[in-house]
């Protein structure tokens, strides 16, 4: 039976989700996202004689090269909108057509505008043999839970006012119909490369297509020999990499992406244009930033491998595995998307399973069991709400999430427990740094308060 006091609580919970009423605590971790909005702002760059790059429009970078008589284009967004903003932007420096599009890897905010850059059916549109592996191995298995977990993870169910940025990239809501390629256009890449390197040229332009395993394993950096330009794809941006995403996906090898950042690096570059973000000039800070990048996430894995061979469960390993200082004062291995923590537990889980090696896990309890036990160790249900409701008095909200998971496990249906949980994630959010921690605390809060403000109004005048 619901109280009056939580009656009305749940009452403005719902009147809060239908004005939108929400703003983020002046927090540290608030402010330095903020000030990554100056890295998102619209532009179109002139990074080298030919190479022009369009941020800022959505979510990922779209590169063009000026050929002799035709353009290059090296990526085209999240979707056919902003494509088409950008491509007729393009317009405005060179109305020489498109002849070539070179795909970096096969994510949606990479591929999805395609359509506005085909002028004609004579362009060449080249990706790695195996585009969209990872979505097609989940979709073959039947997997789409990851889809809404995705939505949660970039902050899609969010109004504007709880989302600052998405850490490597301007908040953004895709308008491309769910479908990766439009169709109605009959866009689709026509080549597809299967060497270790392959070069390729267009309007004169001569291009280096190389295999680079990282975040996929579909997916290639191109060199631009001439002009010494290095186009990263999502191997690099400027932040902590998402070396294991919370969205969930095979794992990715992060031993191998620390060695191609190597192979980046070995390229000398002068220019480095990321998946995300704005590009780097000048071959001095780019060596830096490849090194410091490629250092960083290889201390991880070795660090994680030393705790592992320790015999540290995972748990264990996020307290042995500390990045050293030098790196986490560099603004771009600041965790703004992907997180460390996520990345030990993830090299633990894909080298040796679910099972953490200690004996009491091998058969654990349910949930519900471990519930169960608890609250009568505690007193009782009535003795988990109390020590809930002082976690949350005393800010400790992590504990908070996980008293609350008890008592959900025994009373599904506790509209108290659902709304503190909610209450607690919200002020988890404003203190993480990394935006997909952010988005998912807050995208599930607003699933509980939806919850259980639905089961107030529901229920029965008593």
């Amino acid at each position: 039976m619901c109280s009056v006091s939580l009656y009305l609580r749940s009452l403005m919970t719902v009147a809060l989700i239908l004005s939108g009423g929400f703003a983020f605590a002046d927090t540290e971790a608030t402010r330095e996202l903020k000030l990554r909005n100056a890295e998102f702002e619209k532009d179109i760059i002139k990074v080298s004689d030919s190479v022009y790059v369009a941020v800022g429009y959505a979510v990922s970078a779209v590169s063009m090269i000026v050929g002799e008589d035709g353009l290059v284009i090296i990526d085209t967004g999240i979707d056919t909108v902003s494509g088409a903003e950008i491509r007729e932007d393009f317009r405005k420096i060179s109305e020489k057509p498109v002849v070539g599009v070179v795909i970096t890897h096969g994510h949606p905010d990479h591929l999805g505008g395609l359509a506005a850059f085909v002028d004609s059916g004579d362009v060449q549109v080249w990706a790695r043999e195996g585009l969209q592996d990872e979505a097609n191995t989940l979709r073959e298995a039947g997997i789409n839970r990851q889809r809404k977990r995705g939505a949660m993870q970039a902050g899609f169910m969010l109004k504007p006012e709880q989302r600052i940025n998405n850490g490597i990239a301007k908040a953004y809501w895709p308008k491309r119909g769910g479908a990766v390629f439009e169709s109605a256009h009959e866009a689709k890449p026509t080549h597809f490369t299967t060497d270790d390197r392959t070069r390729v040229s267009f309007a004169g332009v001569d291009l280096d297509l190389v295999v680079a395993d990282g975040e996929t394993s579909d997916a290639l950096y191109i060199w631009f020999p001439k002009e010494a330009v290095l186009f990263a794809g999502d191997n690099f941006y400027k932040s902590w990499p998402n070396l294991s995403p919370i969205r969930g996906s095979a794992y990715r090898d992060v031993r191998t992406w620390a060695m191609t950042v190597d192979a980046m690096l070995n390229e000398q570059p002068e220019v480095l244009v990321p998946g995300h973000t704005r590009p780097i000039v000048g071959s001095e800070v780019a060596a830096e930033m490849l090194t410091n990048y490629r250092d960083a996430i290889q201390f991880v894995f070795d660090k994680t491998v030393e705790g592992i061979n320790k015999g540290l469960t995972p748990n264990q390993l996020i307290e042995y595995v500390q990045l050293p200082e030098k790196y986490l004062k560099l603004d771009y291995l600041r965790p703004h998307y992907g997180n460390p923590e996520w990345a030990v537990r993830s090299i633990f889980a894909g080298y040796l399973g679910w099972f953490d090696g200690n004996a009491t896990n091998l058969f654990p309890l349910t949930d519900k069991e471990e519930a169960t036990r608890l609250a009568k160790m505690a007193g009782g249900i009535s003795q988990l709400r109390a020590q809930s409701e002082a976690a949350m008095e005393e800010g400790d909200y992590q504990w908070v999430l996980k008293l609350s998971d008890y008592i959900l496990a025994l009373e599904p249906g506790s509209t108290d427990a659902k709304l503190r949980k909610a209450d607690a994630m919200t002020k988890l959010a404003e203190v993480v740094l990394t935006t997909t921690a952010r988005n998912y605390y807050l995208s599930s809060a607003k699933q509980l308060r939806e919850s259980a403000a639905a089961m107030v109004v529901s229920a029965p005048d008593e």
